[in-house]
């Protein structure tokens, strides 16, 4: 099969298998799903980029929680949030200088999928606990995004491998 079709195929029925799965038994939200999936590609594919890329989104996300934290305890004005998320962003480029996190974007993903996780679902840093906290949820999403995107490289692969004819 050509690997454009194959791609088509295996990402396509993934998609929608991803889709399913947040929607029904796995309480994350597809779209940091997708966004850790693109990742996945961003960062290489295969086990190194399987790696790096939950590894990177995840120092987003722990970074992102700290910024969070610190902003919820502070005084409730923008200066103060807006300086917070400049020295978050600093942190995300200082991490990078390590070669695990050499892609920034990714942290950056993971980092932005915090944020919007606890606005999408209206939960705060300080304000929830157990399984439902947006830190735990993003990380999870993270994870699972990048795992779809590890299967779907491979479902790729084996869709576009060439079979030998036999006479």
């Amino acid at each position: 099969m050509p690997p454009l079709v194959a791609a088509m195929v295996s990402l396509g029925v993934l998609g929608a298998v991803d889709t399913y799965l947040t929607a029904t038994v796995l309480p994350v939200p597809v779209w940091v799903t997708f966004i850790a999936w693109a990742s996945f590609f961003s960062c290489g594919g295969g086990q190194n980029g399987l790696v790096k890329s939950v590894a990177s989104n995840w120092t987003g996300i722990l970074i992102a929680s700290l910024t969070l934290l610190i902003v919820e305890a502070g005084p409730a004005h923008p200066a103060f949030a807006a300086v917070l998320v400049g020295l978050g962003t600093s942190a995300m480029i200082l991490a990078s200088a390590i070669r695990l996190f050499d892609f920034p974007p990714a942290i950056v993903f993971g980092f932005a999928s915090l944020v919007g996780t606890g606005a999408a679902t209206g939960t705060s840093i300080t304000g929830t606990t157990g399984l439902a906290h947006p830190t735990l949820v993003a990380m999870v999403a993270m994870l699972v995004g990048a795992l779809f995107g590890f299967v779907s490289e491979r479902g790729t692969q084996l869709l576009a491998a060439k079979t030998p004819v036999t006479a």
